[in-house]
C-alpha cells in the first residue's frame, strides 16, 4: 500500500520551493550589500561634484550668442 498524502500541504510544499527558486534568482540579480549600496551612491554623489564644477554659469556668454 502506498502513503496517504495530504494534497492541500503538498502544494504549499511545492509553492514554496518555487518561491524559493524565484527569490534566490532575484537575489543573485538584484541582491547588493549595504556596502555595495553606499559606495555606489558615493560615487554618483562625486561624479554628479565633478559635473557640477565644470558647468558653466548660466550668464556666461557662448560663441553662438555673439555671432550675427
Amino acid at each position: 500500500m502506498s502513503d496517504v498524502i495530504n494534497l492541500r500541504r503538498e502544494r504549499k510544499r511545492r509553492k514554496s520551493l518555487e518561491d524559493a527558486k524565484v527569490a534566490d534568482a532575484n537575489r543573485r540579480l538584484y541582491g547588493r550589500t549595504k556596502g555595495q549600496k553606499a559606495a555606489e551612491t558615493l560615487e554618483k554623489q562625486r561624479m554628479q561634484a565633478l559635473l557640477d564644477g565644470r558647468r558653466l554659469s548660466p550668464g556666461a556668454p557662448s560663441d553662438e550668442s555673439e555671432k550675427p
